[in-house]
């Protein structure tokens, strides 16, 4: 599976621990930065991002920042993106199971590593159900 993977500053090195764990359990990570812990603009990082899963080229993608908010907000503007905040395994799980979420973002400030392993391992491995929530997601886009 191609995953992207982004941030800004305040999640950076929860995005290296992040990239590395994948590559080691066989995932093809693009990361699209940031690349160290200077001050960045999020939104510079989370629009190149969405485009590569809206035109195909990742299948899903990974944004961590101190809240997950600014990136969250940011990635849901694209059209065919479903972004979501999870700073629970749970809830990524079923962000997938019932909305069909392509981009997990993950809470740095509010998560421990093993946590933040926990969510993304989750989001990555759990199928949508389709069924009666295909309907919803389908009415999603604007």
């Amino acid at each position: 599976m191609k995953i992207a993977i982004g941030s800004d500053h305040a999640g950076f090195e929860y995005k290296q621990m992040l990239t590395q764990w994948l590559r080691d359990n066989g995932y093809e990570v693009q990361d699209f930065g940031t690349h160290s812990l200077d001050s960045v603009d999020y939104p510079d990082f989370v629009h190149p991002l969405a485009t590569s899963i809206t035109n195909g080229e990742q299948e899903r993608g990974v944004l961590v920042c101190g809240s997950a908010n600014g990136v969250c907000i940011t990635a849901n503007k694209h059209r065919g993106i479903r972004a979501a905040i999870a700073w629970q395994p749970e809830l990524a799980e079923l962000a997938r199971q019932h909305n069909d979420a392509n981009i997990v973002c993950v809470p740095a400030r509010f998560v421990s590593e093993e946590d933040a392993r926990g969510i993304v391992s989750q989001f990555l491995n759990t199928a949508f159900e389709g069924g009666r929530h295909q309907n919803r997601v389908n009415k999603i886009d604007c």
